[in-house]
């Protein structure tokens, strides 16, 4: 009898896609946080983002020593659960849930005013605020529904984003670039004054949102400990770069006017004077180009900048969905904050709740507030993080980590890494800052981590759990064994409620006799979840499914293995299982899959693209019955890989 595998994550995330999702949030971000800056850091904006760029490079090396260890959902909650303990992890997760909500928040408020290119009365309320709670509804709903991410869009998008930055920066270079005027237009101390230099260096953290995105995919890299460190450099090398030069072409395009308090750059005047709420369309308009040139430049750049915002704030609610689903899981959240939609098996409680938090928080429009409280959340996690991976050094110095920091310091016989301790004592001076400076953030802030610290407590002990103690959702433990087949034939993917196993039956009919068939059973978790998330109904289906392929298949003469493969692409995960056991068949059967997959849905489209060996799709007749009934399948079509790897030719198949 063949035995039933459950085998975990397909990790299918390279260098490439890591940088470009995490690129995409982190370089959104200079399309919000340059003027808010420039307000009050005036001539030193080079500057102050320099300065920020640094801390922030020092917390991306903690993220990547963290996420190399431990690659799951949760981030400076996940290193703190393994260095202290639940109640740290939970303080950690607490804050980066309100960096994830003000992320939604920014991103969605920014959106229409870059779509004020074409629509002027999008970019002053109430324009701007309806324009961001739409952005944020439509999100909520699409998310609800289970809304994919193309991770060829995200790196299409994160390229074309990039060029476009670097093409400002070498146009500004050219003609506005002016080094004599950067250097006089600063007077340390009257302009900008002290206070403000260190009210916009806390602020500039705003710049540098999304590290967290690297941490939170690490779970589906392909190898973590290779790819995160990789990603991290490379993002560290684009921001830092476009950020240098994009404020020194913005300063000399939009130089600071006046002296002493009166001083001011329209870069960082709000609108309609000035260009806070859409800075790098005030760049492309005092380029000096010619009138066609910037209304064209202006266009792209609108139309393109708010396409990254909005797949900025989806971001922000795919990972406050993962980081709600983690704390949840560690019953650390109420249950009902994994609870899965009945059709759609996303968790809408969190979408909704959060999202609507979100909306509450853009509806005064005041996006010096929402920066400010940002930089509170997001000092706090980022200071829970390099303390964790400090004590990790010294509680479990023998564990693997892919990645190590470098530069490291001997204390009471361990190697406490520099960049740590640098990093840790920086964000912790920011968050005070944030602290002293900034009332609203200062009460705002506090008061939501001491109502969750509270909920916490409550919900801890309704529970009858302690507050430090791990505890664990318990699921069923999937087998650790695997067995090899000696021959490789056939590969059925199997979706949804097939129990009577027609697909495999109909396979039968194209392999020949003794030929092995993997039935493979394909549990799709949405992006609004962690990949290990437990969807024990759906797993429960498909076992059931598996165990009916199995008796089906003794019955047909043919020797079956079974497994369940859970993943995000389903197309990419059967192409990655057929070229692992080599098979010379792919039998796809759609009668019974989600409405997107039948006919030819995304799935099928994915194994006709890549082929690694033939391919037979089968299809539901007009009538709506079973396409495989009966002796022969309707519908279905072979297509085998072509000898020069094009198309291939499509026959109907040998039954």
């Amino acid at each position: 009898m063949a035995r039933i595998e459950t085998h975990g994550l397909r990790r299918s995330v390279g260098v490439g896609g890591l940088f470009a999702t995490a690129y995409g949030n982190v370089g959104s971000s200079i399309y919000y946080a340059l003027g808010l800056v420039a307000a009050y850091a005036l001539g030193l904006t080079p500057v102050v983002f320099m300065l920020a760029g640094g801390l922030f490079a020092l917390t991306a090396k903690t993220y990547a020593e963290g996420a190399s260890m431990f690659p799951e959902a949760g981030g400076s909650s996940s290193f703190a659960r393994h260095a202290f303990n639940e109640l740290v992890s939970f303080f950690a997760g607490w804050a980066l849930s309100l960096d994830y909500i003000l992320t939604i928040a920014i991103s969605a408020f920014f959106v229409p005013h870059y779509l004020g290119a074409f629509w002027p009365a999008l970019t002053h309320p109430p324009g701007d605020v309806i324009g961001g709670l739409i952005v944020i509804a439509l999100l909520a709903w699409l998310n609800v529904r289970g809304i994919g991410e193309s991770a060829k869009l995200n790196f299409i998008l994160a390229v074309l984003d990039l060029a476009t930055q670097v093409l400002i920066i070498c146009i500004g270079a050219v003609l506005v670039l002016n080094p004599s005027l950067l250097v006089h237009q600063v007077n340390l101390g009257s302009t900008p004054t002290y206070s403000h230099l260190i009210f916009a260096l806390s602020l500039a953290m705003l710049a540098y949102t999304g590290i967290e995105t690297v941490s939170n995919m690490a779970e589906e890299a392909r190898d973590p400990g290779r790819d995160v460190p990789r990603a991290v450099n490379y993002i560290l090398i684009a921001v830092l770069g476009v950020y240098a030069g994009m404020t020194v072409v913005a300063l000399s395009a939009l130089p600071v006017i006046g002296h002493g308090s009166g001083a001011y750059t329209l870069l960082g005047q709000a609108p309609p004077h000035g260009y806070q709420n859409d800075p790098v369309l005030g760049i492309i308009s005092h380029l000096g180009l010619a009138t066609g040139a910037t209304h064209v430049l202006r266009y792209y750049v609108g139309v393109l900048a708010a396409t990254i915002l909005f797949i900025a704030t989806n971001a922000g609610l795919i990972g406050i969905s993962r980081l709600s689903w983690s704390l949840a899981e560690h019953r650390q959240l109420p249950m009902i904050f994994s609870r899965l939609h009945r059709r759609h098996r996303t968790p809408w409680f969190t979408i909704v709740v959060f999202s609507v938090f979100a909306g509450i928080l853009l509806i005064p429009g005041k996006t010096d507030f929402l920066g400010n409280l940002y930089s509170y959340g997001a000092m706090l996690s980022f200071t829970t993080a390099h303390a964790a991976v400090i004590a990790l050094r010294m509680k479990d110095p023998e564990r693997e980590r892919p990645y190590r920091i470098g530069a490291n310091f001997r204390f009471r016989g361990a190697a406490i890494p520099v960049s740590a301790v640098v990093g840790g004592i920086g964000t912790f001076a920011a968050w005070v800052s944030v602290l002293a400076l900034h009332v609203d953030a200062r009460y705002v802030g506090t008061g939501w981590m001491v109502v969750g610290l509270i909920g916490y407590v409550f919900y801890r002990r309704s529970q009858g759990l302690d507050l430090t103690s791990h505890h664990k959702i318990q699921h069923r433990e999937r087998p650790a064994f695997f067995v090899e087949l000696e021959y490789h034939s056939a590969i059925v993917p199997i979706f949804g409620t097939d129990v009577d196993a027609s697909a495999l039956r109909a396979a039968a009919k194209l392999v020949g006799e003794g030929a092995t068939v993997e039935a493979v059973y394909i549990l799709r978790v949405p992006n609004q979840l962690s990949l290990d998330a437990g969807l024990l109904e759906e797993e429960q289906l498909g076992l059931s499914v598996l165990e009916s392929a199995v008796l089906a298949g003794r019955k047909s003469g043919l020797k079956v293995q079974t497994r369940l493969i859970r993943t995000r692409s389903p197309g990419a995960a059967i192409v990655e299982e057929a070229e692992r056991r080599d098979a010379e068949i792919i039998y796809l059967g759609t009668a019974h899959a989600p409405p997107s997959e039948r006919a030819l849905g995304p799935t099928a489209s994915y194994l006709l693209a890549h082929r690694p060996c033939r391919v037979v799709i089968e299809t539901a007749p007009a009538d709506g019955r079973n396409g495989a009934s009966g002796a022969a399948a309707r519908g279905a079509s072979l297509v085998r890989p072509s000898a020069d790897g094009g198309r291939g030719v499509r026959q109907p198949a040998n039954r």
